[in-house]
């Protein structure tokens, strides 16, 4: 019976030592290999000699039970005021201007891990995860930049003029360090209230060559960590700054609208003058066009009184011409003929006026008491009358009515 209790036992023990070489295996499983992301760099502490051993490609890893830390190749640092970026509460920095006035400097910036494992040893050795290195030494360096930037400007210089400068002077001296400066009290006068005032101004110390001299060597730069993409979201100024600043903006609102409005009046004037003198000349040009249609017309009047004084000339001696070729024409007849054609027809003309004269009188009584000369009822008298005014205007003609024998009288022409 008792033996078979210890069997029992033996049974018993055995199962759980294979239950716990089971577990350790198991777990131990878990400490022999790891899985490196593309994203991230690793390194692993062996559990016996403590060397670290770094692995910067992506892929399943040998563990051997060793400590396992991963890093970031690339993380976004936020110094931010806005709750949805970086962490809830306020994250922004504090800059204090050379005027006195105070501002919070809210933004972000890229940071990179080292690939050297000269520089990625002392990292993990100093600082043992990214959370460290972010808040411990990237954030310290990045608020040392900003405080030391902060004197090198006024509060409204940081917020005007000056913005990208201020961008690039916090980088500049996060990356490669700090400047050395010096101080020197200046007055200057007020651009609000136009009184002097004594402000602290920095000045950054350069030497003979022009270049910039440091205080120290950047942080970030001794342990490879490259910053980038600094980005300044929002300034966020003390009340009395605000005021200040916005009365400032005002003063400069109202001096630009001034300076607009003077350069619209100048500009109006000068296109009034403008429109002025392009009116003028419009209006000149309109009287040019009149006077030269004018004086086309004109000249073309002239000319057509050219042309019909040239044309009644033309027709003036056409006329006189053609009156000396008639009159030649008619004398050349004449002198041919004795103007037998114009007698002929002034002594037809004369006849034929007699014979109506005549026929209106009453020669012939109305009792003849015997028969007429030759048969003729008309009285000897009334015939040897006509015949002696026809002989009488024949001889005032001219006319010789007797025909020689042998020869025969042309026709009278009608």
């Amino acid at each position: 019976m008792r033996e078979d209790f210890n069997i029992s036992s033996r049974k018993i023990m055995s199962v759980v030592i294979g239950v716990v070489v089971a577990l350790i295996l198991f777990i131990g499983s878990f400490k022999m290999f790891e899985y490196l992301d593309a994203k991230e760099i690793m390194v692993i502490q062996s559990p016996l000699s403590g060397e670290l051993t770094w692995h910067l490609a992506q892929g399943v890893k040998y563990q051997g039970f060793g400590s396992v830390t991963k890093y970031p190749k690339r993380a976004q640092f936020w110094f931010s005021s806005a709750s949805d970026q970086g962490k809830k509460d306020d994250q922004s920095m504090e800059a204090r201007f050379n005027d006195g006035g105070k501002g919070w400097i809210s933004g972000s910036l890229a940071w990179e891990m080292p690939t050297a494992v000269q520089y990625l040893t002392p990292l993990h050795q100093k600082y043992g995860s990214s959370e460290a290195i972010e808040y411990q030494l990237v954030r310290t360096v990045i608020e040392k930049s900003v405080y030391m930037t902060g004197p090198l400007m006024s509060s409204m210089e940081s917020y005007a003029t000056r913005r990208n400068e201020l961008l690039n002077l916090i980088e500049d001296q996060a990356v490669r360090g700090v400047f050395k400066t010096e101080t020197y009290q200046e007055k200057q006068k007020d651009q609000m209230t136009g009184q002097e005032k004594t402000v602290s101004v920095v000045k950054i110390i350069k030497d003979e060559m022009g270049n910039i001299l440091r205080q120290d060597r950047s942080p970030l730069a001794e342990f490879g960590i490259r910053v980038f993409n600094l980005s300044i979201n929002k300034i966020k100024y003390e009340d009395t700054v605000e005021k200040q600043i916005t009365a400032q903006q005002g003063a400069i609102m109202q001096v630009q609208t001034a300076i607009a409005k003077a350069k619209e009046a100048e500009q109006k004037k000068i296109t009034v003058e403008k429109e002025g003198e392009a009116t003028a000349a419009s209006a000149k040009w309109a009287q040019e066009a009149l006077k030269a249609t004018a004086v086309v017309q004109a000249q073309q009047k002239l000319e057509v009184a050219q042309l019909a004084a040239k044309e009644a000339e033309q027709f003036k001696r056409e006329q006189i011409l053609r009156g000396e070729g008639e009159g030649e024409r008619k004398r050349l007849v004449m002198q041919a003929d004795g103007a037998l054609e114009v007698k002929v027809k002034a002594l037809v003309e004369m006849a034929s006026r007699y014979a109506q004269e005549f026929g209106k009188q009453k020669w012939v009584p109305d009792i003849v008491m015997g028969g007429g000369v030759n048969g003729s009822s008309s009285p000897a008298s009334v015939t040897a009358f006509m015949d002696l005014l026809t002989m009488k205007a024949a001889k005032d003609l001219g006319l010789d009515m007797t025909i020689p024998s042998g020869k025969t009288v042309a026709p009278v022409k009608k």
